[in-house]
């Protein structure tokens, strides 16, 4: 799965599924990530399997997902995490994430998420012993933060010796997918790409006008992706003002857990800053989606002023 798949040149060519002027959702906020990929279809379970299948380096098809999010009208319950838990057809399980924006100690939450995944197996019964537990991935695509200095987009995180280099061979593996660092693939050809290449360069810049050509060709190019670009084309209204109010909310959770981290440094004057950045951008979001600035100052608590200017 490193190169070419089933998947390369079968799929039919398939126009641009966004009509001229329609807004298209950035598939990098978690919110419409999840919303893709765990729709009750064919073409939503497709896609996920080809993601899932190009991360890891084998063809996985995903027979289950599990319905982690709570209902609407529990939107602002404190500890929401918008991913995609999942179980593959041999049993796998698979958690998979798009985290927008980061906290300072994501590696250790994603530490912590695999172990829990690992764990969370049951085992209990004088039929079933260890071997029994099956391969778990905790997959983290981050989008806008450069977590390791090398230049390489993805990594690969298993048990091992670092004095002999010996691996434990376990069963549960970590693996991130660094966004930012896609820039000079994106200059690659689509053939020269490989499949985790061609859906980090589709993440990236889906909403770049100036790769628009580029996005295309991967879209007609990889089944899976198509799958992925036409699932988020066919939206309602109602499913889309969901994705929006969830994106708003996710951003004040956010702050608040960069919040706790700050204070526990002790970096008071990096909180106000912060926090104004912060509501900037928020307000900036509900602008461009067409909210009130009644509205606006009652998520940032800024000032019809400020609000007016951005």
């Amino acid at each position: 799965m490193n190169k070419k798949s089933k998947n390369h040149a079968q799929y039919k060519r398939i126009p641009f599924p966004f009509g001229d002027g329609i807004q298209i959702l950035d598939i990098r906020y978690d919110h419409v990530f999840k919303a893709v990929f765990t729709r009750d279809t064919v073409k939503s379970r497709g896609a996920l399997s080809d993601l899932i299948s190009a991360l890891i380096g084998r063809t996985v098809a995903v027979d289950t997902i599990a319905a982690n999010e709570p209902p609407i009208e529990n939107l602002r319950q404190r500890y929401l995490r918008f991913d995609v838990v999942c179980r593959a057809e041999k049993g796998e399980l698979i958690n998979v994430e798009m985290s927008f924006n980061l906290n300072a100690d994501e590696l250790t939450r994603l530490e912590y998420h695999a172990s829990r995944l690992f764990v969370g197996q049951d085992i209990h019964g004088k039929d079933k012993n260890f071997d029994d537990l099956k391969e778990t991935y905790q997959i983290a695509i981050l989008a806008k933060a450069k977590f390791f200095s090398d230049k390489n987009l993805k990594h690969n995180f298993l048990y091992y010796d670092p004095d002999t280099r010996t691996s434990l061979g376990g069963k549960t593996r970590i693996i991130t997918v660094e966004l930012v660092k896609t820039k000079p693939i994106a200059d690659k050809s689509v053939e020269e790409m490989t499949n985790a290449e061609l859906w980090a360069v589709f993440f990236q810049y889906l909403t770049d006008e100036k790769k628009r050509a580029k996005i295309i060709e991967i879209i007609n190019h990889e089944e899976g992706i198509a799958m992925a670009a036409e699932t988020l084309g066919t939206f309602s209204q109602t499913e889309l003002e969901y994705i929006r109010q969830s994106t708003l909310l996710k951003s004040e959770l956010d702050w608040q857990s960069r919040m706790v981290c700050a204070k526990r440094k002790g970096i008071k004057e990096g909180l106000k800053k912060g926090r104004k950045k912060t509501c900037l951008d928020i307000a900036r979001k509900m602008k461009t989606m067409g909210f009130l600035t009644e509205q606006i100052q009652a998520v940032t608590r800024l000032s019809a002023e400020i609000i007016d200017q951005l």
